[in-house]
């Protein structure tokens, strides 16, 4: 059972350094120096990292036919090329590289973070097959600590300007993935799970560590407690906060040890629990029950049904849309005059963190809910606020903007947790990684069509002798669109949910 745990502790610590695509506002003026880009081509080269998941089912199919861990260093070696080439260029090592090889690289990286995902999500997926919400949402919440994580580590580092911070930055890019895939690979790999141990007490304290890092992430990263404390103390304090949930397996080990016997879920339409014996679990004397009710599609067969494109546009019109809005957050702040655009990003950042999280939440304290709403029906439940929050930025108070930041960071975070296991309950487990990456394809499409969009309504009222636009009509009629669409995939999810809502896992 204490491998089981660790295959999901091997996840949270991939997956806390696998938001390398968050470090590239550190690194970004370097490029646009040595490039002499225009502000169009850093913008395109922002996005060219959401680019690289519209390959991100070649992950997928890797997965369904080699070990999780040769698919993990494939991951690695794309981020060391990705963003090893990068830092190699702003040390001056590479000379010449001209804006599109650039573009190609930043793809690449991108596409890397789909391999390293893809096999934490096989793996939780399979491993904890009863309890594959609350798993997946405690791994994916820690994706939103990588920019706190590896800022901390580039803080401790002597650096005599910003040229050479932005060089630590890309070189922990390219490195840090590499150490903890060598050596998390063996962790990497599916268990045999035939019969899911109760989980309960496991999770109850799971969600306390990540509960206590998330918040310790969003305290130490406020300015004025970053001025009265070491930032050594800082880094300290996140590294033990990220070793902490090995003491789940090892607390589980040592209690089954004790009392020699252990709470088994068993598979059936109606989960009830036994209580059995260690011994009899050894003899394999407890047969599994099908679970039945789930379909198991491959990717062609996926993409002929309508389920697939009502689920593809609630994704579409739901997390890729707030992802969008987080993307030009420091554009938005900007032209409505708000100077603390740092405390909005870190802001947008805690609420993800905890949005990615509420669902696993939910679904450890009112397990029953989950037999009575289907996944898209939670999609559909989180994006009522989304819908709500868009059109809320049309008032011009600052307050607004806050408060809709908060609630898009939440409600993105939740609905993209959430798609995790609503993949494997739509469409089975078998190909979920080939399924899930072509689903999240939409964020790249997304990303260039909803971000021109908002670009060309903002050039429309930009000054024309300075190109930067100031004031409330810049993102007014963006919104509006934004908003309206969101209605649209509000309306797609329910829609979604009465179709499958006899599919529940």
């Amino acid at each position: 059972m204490a491998l089981q745990w660790l295959t999901l502790v091997s996840a949270i610590w991939l997956q806390s350094i696998n938001g390398t695509n968050s470090n590239f506002p550190a690194y970004s003026s370097e490029l646009k120096k040595l490039l002499s880009l225009s502000q169009f081509q850093l913008s395109n080269l922002a996005s060219a990292s959401d680019a690289g998941k519209l390959f991100g089912w070649v992950s997928g199919l890797a997965a369904a036919y080699f070990p999780l861990w040769l698919v993990l260093l494939i991951g690695f070696l794309l981020t060391l090329i990705g963003y090893g080439f990068q830092f190699l260029f702003l040390t001056g090592e590479i000379h010449n590289l001209s804006y599109w090889q650039m573009f190609l690289l930043t793809v690449l990286a991108g596409n890397s973070i789909c391999w390293i995902n893809t096999v934490c999500y096989v793996t939780v997926i399979k491993n904890f097959p009863l309890d594959r919400q609350i798993a997946i949402g405690i791994s994916t919440s820690y994706i939103g600590l990588s920019a706190k994580i590896y800022t901390d580590i580039v803080d401790v580092i002597p650096t005599k300007s910003s040229s050479d911070r932005a060089k630590v930055f890309l070189l922990l890019n390219a490195v840090v993935p590499g150490i903890l895939c060598i050596a998390l690979s063996p962790l990497s790999r599916n268990i045999d799970v035939k019969k899911s141990k109760r989980l309960t007490t496991g999770f109850f304290f799971m969600f306390i560590i990540t509960i206590l890092t998330g918040t310790f992430a969003v305290i130490t990263s406020l300015e004025t407690v970053k001025a009265e404390m070491s930032k050594y103390a800082i880094i300290a304090g996140m590294w033990v906060f990220l070793i902490l949930p090995v003491v789940v397996p090892a607390a589980e080990t040592l209690r089954e040890k004790i009392k020699g016997r252990c709470l088994i879920r068993v598979y059936g339409e109606g989960i009830h629990v036994k209580e059995i014996s260690l011994k009899s679990l050894e003899n394999g004397t407890q047969k599994e029950v099908d679970t039945g009710g789930i379909c198991e599609l491959g990717a062609m067969e996926m993409v002929k049904t309508l389920n697939f494109w009502l689920y593809y546009m609630v994704y579409f019109f739901g997390a890729t849309l707030g992802l969008v809005y987080l993307n030009n957050l420091g554009q938005i702040a900007e032209s409505r005059g708000c100077e603390d655009t740092s405390s909005l990003v870190s802001l947008s950042a805690a609420f993800g963190f905890f949005g990615r999280l509420l669902p696993s939440l939910l679904d450890f304290f009112f397990p029953r809910c989950k037999n009575m709403v289907t996944r898209a029906g939670s999609m559909g439940f989180m994006m009522v606020p989304l819908c709500g929050s868009f059109f809320l930025l049309m008032n011009s108070k600052e307050v607004s903007l806050y408060i809709s930041t908060a609630v898009i960071g939440v409600c993105t975070g939740a609905i993209t947790s959430i798609s995790v296991p609503a993949t494997a309950e739509l469409f089975g487990t078998e190909n979920f990684g080939v399924n899930h990456n072509i689903l999240v394809s939409n964020i790249p499409i997304g990303s260039f069509l909803f971000g021109d969009l908002a670009a060309l309504i903002y050039n429309k009222y930009a000054a024309s002798n300075v190109g930067d636009c100031s004031g409330q009509n810049c993102y007014h009629y963006t919104f509006i669109i934004w908003g309206t669409l969101c209605g649209v995939g509000t309306i797609l999810a329910f829609i979604l949910h009465t179709r499958t809502k006899r599919v529940s896992l």
